[in-house]
């Protein structure tokens, strides 16, 4: 690597931006995948698996800032007002949740909170409706998610959803992002 790729500004927050533009101006929901560690401020009681998915539409958030090394809000997350930060190295993916369209990152280097050190996925497919290795996101009125849990699922969740048995698909055409390795 030369000194100039070495000072290159990362692509990541330009993409996020211009994905998350394309969402708002075509009437989709922009979501965002990502992953959870020490240097993100989410709500902990949502974080599954060490990744997290939020709603960052512009009638699910107030004062959203897409910086070039931070994403920062406010959203409400079962009914409480949370002031969220996520660097922007974390975010894994954005995607509309009406038809999945998006892009994927690679993970930052470091593990999550709670879970034992993975290797980076290689791919994530963002697909509708859900089947045996993920689960569906859905949003609600206040623009916060609910997760029909499944393994491997990304999802934040504001409500106890019951678990989709593992097989039995689940209507709705909604998105989901599921791990690829």
């Amino acid at each position: 690597m030369n000194s100039f790729e070495s000072e290159t500004p990362s692509t990541r927050p330009y993409l996020i931006r211009a994905l998350h533009e394309w969402c708002v101006d075509n009437g989709f929901s922009p979501y965002i995948a990502v992953q959870v560690d020490a240097s993100v401020r989410v709500p902990m009681e949502f974080v599954k698996n060490g990744e997290i998915v939020l709603n960052v539409g512009i009638d699910a958030t107030s004062a959203l800032r897409l910086g070039n090394d931070f994403i920062e809000f406010k959203a409400r997350f079962g009914g409480v007002a949370r002031e969220i930060i996520v660097p922007v190295s974390h975010v894994i993916a954005i995607y509309a949740r009406e038809n999945g369209q998006g892009m994927a990152f690679p993970a930052p280097p470091a593990a999550p909170i709670g879970v034992a050190a993975q290797a980076p996925f290689d791919v994530v497919s963002v697909a509708g409706g859900a089947d045996d290795a993920g689960g569906a996101v859905e949003s609600s009125a206040r623009g916060a998610l609910r997760a029909v849990p499944a393994e491997g699922a990304l999802a934040g969740s504001t409500e106890s959803s019951p678990p989709v048995p593992d097989g039995t698909p689940r209507g709705g055409g909604r998105p989901q992002l599921t791990r690829v390795k």
